[in-house]
């Protein structure tokens, strides 16, 4: 009873406000998601990762296994499901790059914070900040069939990791007042993105169920045990391991159903995808925190 009560405290809040902006958008209230998405992944999220990596109480090593194995576990999550996918006869242009990138940002980094508090954070950030970088490059190249290296280096979240980082390691902060502004603007951060994830999946359409269902399934899998063997091999700790298995299952992200209609990569099919994979992770996100949380909550 305990576990449960402690999950439900960390994935209510999550849950509430991802439901305030499904029904603002089936409200029929406008909601300028282009706007919002913009401000959060140019001012307000880079804040918050600067935030959390600057003030951090940072184990350089813990971090740079945990960076190096967020990599390895992509690459090995990567491999896994582009063999499903060959073995099954589907598109890797349309399939292999949502199921590798899921939500780490809307999802995964509110639940991280919620489920295991500021250090929880940090290194949900550093997992972050590694999938964001290889999306931008590696996952616009599976989708467009191209793809330029740089593109990571326009990103303002590449920019607040690596300051954030450079603050810390070498103990130059900005001022107070700084500091105080960047942390307030980071807040804006993840009730922005909850609300943007409820209003973006109101207004997908939900097309190819059950292979949507048994996809979701099966990166489910695939994505577990390339956490789980990451974190074996670089001897991770079990809350770096939590961490990482916890992004790592997150459900697809809306921002791949966008890049799949900007590349015209069967958008109807990763949109429902995208919808499926997160009504699946409204069971699977709780349950996952049980299990982890389980021996915590019960000594």
């Amino acid at each position: 009873m305990e576990v449960v009560l402690l999950v439900l405290g960390i994935v209510a809040p999550v849950f509430i406000l991802g439901l305030a902006g499904f029904a603002w958008a089936r409200s029929g209230t406008e909601f300028p998601t282009a706007f919002v998405t913009r401000l959060s992944f140019t001012l307000s999220v880079p804040c918050l990762i600067y935030g959390a990596l600057a003030q951090a109480d940072l184990d350089r090593d813990v971090l740079a296994d945990l960076a190096l194995g967020s990599l390895a576990a992509y690459v090995l999550a990567c491999a896994g499901l582009w063999l499903m996918l060959k073995i099954g006869g589907l598109s890797q242009r349309t399939y292999l790059a949502p199921l590798v990138f899921g939500n780490t940002g809307n999802i995964g980094i509110p639940v991280a914070l919620f489920a295991f508090g500021e250090q929880g954070l940090v290194y949900a950030v550093v997992i972050f900040a590694v999938m964001a970088m290889l999306s931008f490059t590696w996952g616009v190249w599976m989708v467009s069939g191209g793809g330029n290296p740089k593109e990571a280096l326009k990103q303002p979240i590449f920019y607040g990791a690596a300051l954030g980082l450079a603050s810390n390691l070498t103990g130059i902060a900005p001022p107070e007042w700084a500091m105080n502004t960047i942390q307030l603007t980071g807040q804006m951060a993840i009730p922005l993105m909850l609300l943007t994830l409820g209003v973006s999946v109101a207004r997908l359409s939900v097309a190819g169920v059950g292979r949507a269902v048994a996809l979701s399934v099966l990166r489910l899998v695939v994505l577990t045990a390339a956490g789980l063997g990451t974190a074996l091999l670089f001897d991770m700790d079990p809350l770096v391991t939590h961490a990482l298995v916890l992004q790592l299952i997150m459900p697809v992200a809306v921002t791949s159903y966008l890049m799949a209609e900007r590349y015209d990569a069967d958008p109807v099919s990763v949109a429902g995808l995208t919808v499926v994979s997160t009504v699946i992770a409204v069971g699977v996100t709780p349950l996952a925190l049980a299990l982890m949380l389980g021996p915590t909550a019960g000594g």
